[in-house]
This record gives C-alpha cells, structure tokens and sequence, in this order.
C-alpha cells in the first residue's frame, strides 16, 4: 500500500475590483486594475497560491441594478457580481467622485449587500476625480459605508486627480504609484492574515490631505 502523501487542491485567492466609471476608456477602471495589480504582486510573492482577479464594471450592470432596487429580485448577471463580491477574499471600491461623494450607481450596488455579508473583508478603498480638492471624499464617505457594511478597510486609501496620472510625487508626497503599490500591499497583508491597523484609528499620511482641511470643505460646498 503506497505511503506518499495525498495532495490536496489549494484554492486560489480571489480579489474582486469593483469600478463604477462611467467612460469608456475609465481611469477609475485603470485604478482599479492597477489596485488589483498591485496587491497580486504582492501576493504571489508571499504564498504559494494562485490568485485570480476579477474587475465588475457596474456601468454594464446599471440598468439590473435598478431594476433589483424595484422589484427585490437580481437579473442573473448582477446576482453573480453580487456573490464575487461577497465571496472575494479582498475587495476594492473604486468610485468617480460625483458632487463631492461617491457615484449614485457605486452606492446603489452596495445598497444591494447584506449590511453583514461583508464582515471583516479586507477593502482597499479608491477614487478618481478631477480636481485633488475632492480627495477628503474617502474619509467621510467611502471608509463610513464600509464600515457600516462591517468590512476592515486597509489603512492607505488611494486618491487619483487627474494630474496624478504620470507624476511621480516630490519630497513631501508619493506619488500614485506608490500609493497603489502601499494599498496594494496592505490588502495582500490583510488577505495572508497579517496585521494591518483598521481606519478608524490610522495616522493620517501625508499623502491624505493636499490642501488644507478648511480649504477642502469650502471647495466641496461651492463646487
């Protein structure tokens, strides 16, 4: 009788991105990618399991989404994206910043999990604008519907303005690919078990606030 040992089937780790840019090409979409990219690396350099990225387009699932708001019940596709969000080992949100929060179509899909299906996920936390007046957007608005949705949100958040794509920062700030291959990082770390500090309580980074935080508030209410 052969004594060799029996493998066993790893099942890899899965990271779901959830964009909700509207356009086409979408540099919410390339964040998310990006994010995903980023926190993959990270992975298969630490751990011997493979690791499967899934991107959810929510334009694409617009018109089901509505249509689950009234009537309770999912079309087949948005059913699925709502169970590979819900089954992913480490999530990312990435919404375009649309007067001065998250996109409605960003919330309306998240309106549609369970308040308690997200319990301790991993989320990266992520969003594009114009302007980096809007960047305050991922502390009062994204990290309190995650937390609301139970979920430990890693502490780099990760805001792109448009003149954030190319540059690569200066003495007193990262530039963005720094701060997505950071965020990316702390997902890996957090999906590995290993221990990350939740929002809440984070230091705030000097990349968190490019202008000052009066400032910010003014610009969000004039523009």
């Amino acid at each position: 009788m052969s004594t060799a040992p029996r493998a066993f089937a790893t099942e890899p780790v899965r990271i779901v991105a959830v964009s909700a840019g509207l356009s086409s090409p979408s540099s919410t979409r390339l964040l998310a990618e990006r994010l995903a990219g980023a926190a993959r690396e990270r992975l298969l350099a630490e751990q011997d399991r493979t690791v499967e990225v899934r991107v959810i387009e929510l334009r694409d699932l617009a018109v089901d989404i509505a249509n689950h708001l009234v009537t309770g019940f999912p079309p087949a596709a948005l059913d699925e994206a709502i169970k590979e969000v819900v089954e992913a080992d480490g999530l990312i949100a990435v919404s375009p910043v649309f007067t001065a929060s998250y996109s409605g179509l960003f919330k309306s899909f998240f309106d549609l999990i369970d308040n308690t299906a997200l319990t301790g996920k991993p989320v990266v936390v992520a969003a594009t604008g114009g302007t980096a007046r809007h960047s305050l957007v991922l502390e009062h608005a994204m990290r309190p519907l995650f937390a609301y949705l139970r979920a430990t949100v890693v502490p780099t958040s990760v805001y792109a303005a448009s003149e954030d794509w190319g540059a690569s920062g200066d003495e007193y700030t990262d530039g963005l690919p720094s701060r997505i291959r950071r965020a990316g990082g702390e997902l890996a770390t957090m999906i590995t078990g290993g221990r990350a500090a939740s929002g809440a309580s984070r230091t705030r980074g000097l990349d968190d606030e490019v202008v000052p935080f009066e400032q910010q508030l003014a610009d969000l209410r004039l523009d």
